[in-house]
């Protein structure tokens, strides 16, 4: 049996500085090689950093990266896995007040709903339009984008959502 690659890229939008050789460490670990992030300031939280890290490896290494890296306070990290032969992309979110987010993706990165889960919305809305919005807002992980986005583009100069300010 052969072994399938897959590429993706880990962001960490926000750890703080005493984190950042424990999650060095826990990526080389499922990469089965060193790594050495470079570490920026997150302007979002100037008491944080961040770092981008394009990878390659077997196929599933974005789940392990993700498993590896949930559940650390003051962690906030996303991991995407391209689609390889034989597998959907994924994309795992995660922050510490919304927990991990999984869903599957597309060649483009598009969110991916199946339809059980469509299926599911429906059902549990039981005919309340709010409840089958909510559950599709749930679906599609609009709570981690909201959370992330600041994080996401606070390197490029945009407008940026301060998690403390002072008087």
């Amino acid at each position: 049996m052969s072994v399938v690659m897959a590429r993706g890229v880990l962001y960490v939008h926000s750890t703080p500085s005493a984190l950042c050789p424990h999650v060095e460490w826990a990526v080389g670990s499922v990469l089965d090689q060193r790594t050495d992030l470079a570490w920026t300031v997150q302007p979002a939280a100037p008491s944080m950093l961040r770092a981008e890290l394009p990878w390659s490896g077997v196929q599933g290494s974005g789940s392990r990266l993700a498993s590896a890296l949930r559940g650390w306070a003051h962690l906030r990290f996303e991991v995407t896995e391209e689609q390889s032969p034989g597998a959907d992309g994924g994309r795992w979110s995660y922050t510490p007040e919304l927990g991990i987010f999984h869903a599957t993706t597309d060649v483009h990165g598009n969110i991916m709903i199946s339809e059980d889960r469509i299926r599911y919305a429906y059902e549990a809305g039981a005919g309340d339009p709010a409840a089958v919005y909510h559950e599709l807002s749930l679906a599609l992980g609009e709570s981690w984008d909201e959370e992330l986005e600041s994080f996401r583009h606070a390197a490029e100069g945009a407008p940026v959502r301060w998690l403390h300010q002072v008087g």
